[in-house]
C-alpha cells in the first residue's frame, strides 16, 4: 500500500483531539504506528477509557476520520496505569503543578485570569441552578471557555439540566471534567446516585469542594460558574476561603419571602468580603405558549433587592414551558428553544454580565507617594 496512505492515516488520527482534555491525540503521544499486511491497514489508537459511550463516540470519530482511505482498521487501547500516570505529568503546567502542592485554586493564584461567578440565593427553589446552567451556555456558545463547578452538594442538579450521565474520566488522580454544550462540568451528582442524600459534616464538604477544584483538569477558562447552595452555611465559608477573588451574584423570585431570605444572603457574602455584583429575577412571571403572561410570585421583588443592595438588576427570566421543558430533557432553553422568551433574557443578562467586566480589586498595601 503506497506510503501516501500510511501518513494519511497517521495525520488524520494525530489531528483526532480528546474533547474534554482539549489536546490532540498527536500532542497527547497516543497514536501507535501504523502497519500494512495484506493491502489493510492496521493502526493503534490509545486513549483514556470510561464509560462504555466514551468509546463509542472516539470509535465514530476514527471511522469517520478513516473512512475514505480504504481498508484501515484501528484498535482503540485504554491507558494502563502507568501510561495514565505518564499522561498527567505532560499535562501538568507549573502552575497546576503549584496548585496541587499547596492545595490551591488555580483560579485563586497569582496572575490567574479566570472571572469566578458565584451564583446564590438564601433560599432552594428559585431556579437557581437553571439560571447557572443557562447562563454558562449562553457564555459558551459566544466563544468563551466555561466551567460549572456545582457546589450544591445537597440539591446537585447540573448534571440533570445539562444531559450529562457518564462518571468523570480520571487520569491517574486527575479528574477530567465531562463536557457538555462546550460547558466543562464537575459535580457531587456524577459520583452518588440521583436519589441518595448526602449526609456529610462540614469537613468531608470542605474537602470535596477542594478537590473539584485543586484536582480536576478545568485547563485555562474564562470564566468558572459556582452553583451555590442555598443558604450560609459551610459550603459557602469553604468556597470564600477557596476562591476569595468570587464575584456574587444573587438569584430571587418577586414574592417578597423569597426576596428577605436572598437579602440575607447577600449581607453574608459582603461579610465574608465577596463583591455583590448584580440581581437576577427568576420566574418574573409565567408566560403561556400563547403569550399571556400571569405575575403568580408578584412583581418588583428583584428591582427592590437591586436597590436594597445598590446594585443592577440584570436580568428577569419568565418562566416559560420551553425553559421547564429544556430542563427535564437536559438541554438548556438557549440551545433548545432560541426565540423563546427566556431565551431572549438569558441572553440580555449575560450582555450585562460581559459589560460589567470583572470586579476591580485594589491592593491596600500599595500606595502612590506623592514627591
Amino acid at each position: 500500500m503506497a506510503k501516501d496512505v500510511v501518513d494519511q492515516v497517521v495525520e488524520r488520527l494525530r489531528a483526532l483531539v480528546d474533547d474534554e482534555v482539549g489536546v490532540s491525540y498527536g500532542e497527547l503521544g497516543l497514536v501507535g504506528p501504523v502497519t500494512s499486511k495484506l493491502r489493510r491497514l492496521s493502526a493503534t489508537l490509545h486513549y483514556v477509557g470510561g464509560a462504555p459511550e466514551v468509546t463509542e463516540q472516539l470509535q465514530a470519530q476514527v471511522d469517520a476520520a478513516v473512512a475514505d482511505l480504504g481498508n484501515v482498521v484501528v484498535e482503540l487501547v485504554p491507558l494502563d496505569p502507568a501510561g495514565q500516570a505518564e499522561l498527567r505529568e505532560r499535562l501538568m503546567t507549573p502552575l497546576m503543578r503549584e496548585a496541587r502542592s499547596s492545595r490551591t485554586p488555580v483560579f485563586s493564584l497569582p496572575g490567574a485570569k479566570t472571572r469566578v461567578i458565584g451564583v446564590s440565593s438564601g433560599k432552594g427553589g428559585v431556579g437557581k441552578s437553571s439560571v447557572t446552567a443557562n447562563v454558562a451556555t449562553e457564555l459558551a456558545r459566544r466563544g468563551q471557555r466555561v466551567g460549572v463547578l456545582d457546589a450544591d452538594v445537597y440539591g446537585f442538579s447540573i448534571p440533570k439540566l445539562l444531559g450529562l450521565r457518564s462518571m468523570p474520566r480520571v487520569i491517574d488522580d486527575l479528574i477530567l471534567p465531562p463536557k457538555a454544550f462546550g460547558v466543562k462540568v464537575i459535580s457531587l451528582g456524577f459520583f452518588v446516585e440521583e436519589d441518595t442524600p448526602v449526609i456529610w459534616r462540614g469537613p468531608m464538604l470542605h474537602k470535596t469542594i477542594e478537590q473539584f477544584l485543586v484536582d480536576v483538569l478545568w485547563g485555562e477558562l474564562d470564566y468558572l460558574l459556582v452553583d451555590m447552595p442555598p443558604g450560609t452555611g459551610d459550603v459557602a465559608l469553604s468556597l470564600q476561603q477557596f476562591l476569595p477573588r468570587s464575584e456574587i451574584f444573587v438569584v430571587t423570585t418577586p414574592q417578597s419571602a423569597a426576596v428577605r431570605v436572598a437579602q440575607r444572603s447577600a449581607l453574608a457574602a459582603k461579610k465574608l468580603k465577596l463583591p455583590v455584583r448584580g440581581v437576577i429575577e427568576n420566574m418574573s412571571a409565567f408566560v403561556t405558549p400563547n403569550g399571556e403572561r400571569y405575575a403568580i410570585f408578584g412583581s418588583g421583588g428583584g428591582q427592590s433587592l437591586a436597590n436594597e443592595l445598590g446594585v443592577e438588576l440584570l436580568g428577569e427570566i419568565p418562566l416559560t414551558m420551553a425553559l421547564r421543558e429544556g430542563g427535564d430533557g437536559g438541554t438548556p432553553v438557549v440551545v433548545g428553544t432560541p426565540d423563546d422568551l427566556a431565551s431572549e433574557s438569558v441572553r440580555t443578562l449575560v450582555d450585562k454580565l460581559e459589560s460589567l467586566g470583572p470586579v476591580r480589586r485594589y491592593r491596600s498595601d500599595l500606595k502612590v507617594q506623592a514627591k
